[in-house]
């Protein structure tokens, strides 16, 4: 399965990748209901740092390890070490536009568990990336651009 979102934030791209590097950004760009609990990350992730959180989908914790690798500043991908996919590669990347206008650009390729629970999980979660990246789209805008 593939993905991909693209939008553009009123930052340089020294601000976005940035942004993106703190280990806390994630919590800040998730939509609610969905709850990030961080158990181990680097405050700044570089290159072979992993993150240990809890993503609280309501009742559901869905434990994850992600390690980075591909560290610049055109941006990282992390990948998925444990959680509810088989497998989870997320390349996050920084295209400038101007000096004040950046590109993200989100790809993500996944497999579902074969598993009774966890395929249903990973198939709802996946279902749901349209939702999550547009909330993080907008989030990040405010959060970097100032408005919208």
């Amino acid at each position: 399965m593939r993905y991909r979102h693209r939008f553009r934030v009123r930052a340089s791209a020294t601000a976005v990748a940035d942004f993106h590097s703190r280990s806390a950004s994630m919590a800040a760009i998730t939509p609610p209901p969905l709850i990030v609990r961080m158990h181990r990350a680097p405050e700044r992730l570089g290159e072979g740092d992993t993150m240990d959180f809890t993503l609280w989908a309501g009742p559901i914790p869905l434990r994850w390890v992600a390690q980075i690798a591909e560290v610049s500043p055109e941006g990282f991908t992390d990948r998925q070490m444990a959680g509810p996919f088989a497998r989870w590669t997320h390349r996050h990347r920084f295209v400038r536009i101007t000096e004040n206008e950046t590109d993200v650009v989100d790809e993500v390729e996944a497999a579902l568990k074969r598993h009774p629970f966890w395929g249903p999980i990973g198939l709802l979660m996946w279902a749901g990336m349209p939702l999550l990246f547009a909330y993080r789209g907008w989030k990040t805008r405010r959060l970097l651009g100032g408005k919208e």
